[in-house]
């Protein structure tokens, strides 16, 4: 993913409305589960350690911001909402793959990450592009 900087600034929506910076999304609960690391035992802990090392990956560069994590479930508990040091975690009031859809549709440049195909068509219709959860795990610093 080109590092596509930009100014960022929040408005409408809850999570912030991002424009023109390129912008990764990221279903969580897809790319998490996309390994048998025993994830499924402690929700709230897996999207803990996830979230912390998708900000250590920002902050060593390796990612650019912004970054949206959008948590659902259990999961939710593991991570506060808000945005701290570029990375904005979304908790997803119902459905997260609506809440991806959400996001996506309302900014521009956004990449999602997730193997979901049902998910993929649909932000590719908001105009988002699709890369699955191995490029993110690649990227991610221990």
């Amino acid at each position: 993913m080109p590092a596509d900087r930009g100014a960022v600034s929040a408005h409408t929506l809850p999570w912030g409305l991002r424009d023109p910076v390129q912008m990764l999304v990221i279903d969580a609960a897809n790319v998490i589960g996309s390994r048998p690391t025993g994830w499924w035992r402690d929700r709230p802990g897996a999207a803990r350690a996830f979230t912390e090392r998708v900000r250590a990956t920002v902050i060593a560069g390796r990612l650019s911001p912004p970054v949206t994590i959008v948590l659902e479930g259990r999961a939710r508990a593991g991570a506060d909402e808000g945005d701290l040091e570029g990375v904005q975690v979304v908790h997803a009031p119902a459905s997260g793959d609506d809440t991806v859809v959400a996001v996506a549709s309302a900014n521009l440049h956004v990449v999602v990450v997730t193997a979901d195909r049902a998910l993929a068509e649909r932000v590719r219709a908001a105009d988002a592009q699709v890369v699955g959860p191995s490029w993110l795990l690649d990227e991610l610093v221990d």
